[in-house]
């Protein structure tokens, strides 16, 4: 009885896992994100329910970032940010990635990014200027 325990506290369900590592702030959002294919466990996509065990692989898309870490422990249960930091380790091909990418997003202004609400009276004259010529 004791083999069958251990067995089950090494071992918990992926969006559980992602929830308590604190990729997702709701549990939900780590299913759906399961569900949508924004996390790979050993390179495959799998379903929420698949079960985590210490060293497996996960590939998750958050947004822009994508990061691969490396499961170092299991928790179904959501602690601190301390806690949760402890429960995997990012590859260092990751971690350069997104520093690389980071930088890129410095020089380059995401289009649209000045532009706040409806355009006034002078910005469209200056789009229809900008367009007749």
């Amino acid at each position: 009885m004791t083999d069958h325990a251990t067995a089950d506290a090494a071992r918990t369900r992926l969006d559980k896992w992602l929830w308590a590592a604190r990729f997702f702030k709701h549990r939900t959002g780590a299913t759906e994100a399961v569900e949508g294919g924004k996390v790979k466990l050993n390179g495959a996509a799998v379903k929420p329910a698949r079960e985590v065990k210490a060293g497996d692989r996960l590939d998750i898309s958050i947004g822009e970032e994508t990061r691969t870490v490396l499961v170092r422990a299991i928790a179904d249960k959501r602690g601190s940010a301390t806690v949760a930091q402890t429960l995997y380790e990012e590859t260092t091909e990751s971690v350069e990635a997104r520093e690389r990418a980071r930088e890129l997003r410095k020089f380059a202004a995401t289009p649209g990014a000045d532009l706040h609400g409806r355009p006034t009276k002078r910005d469209r004259r200056r789009m229809d200027r900008f367009g007749s010529h």
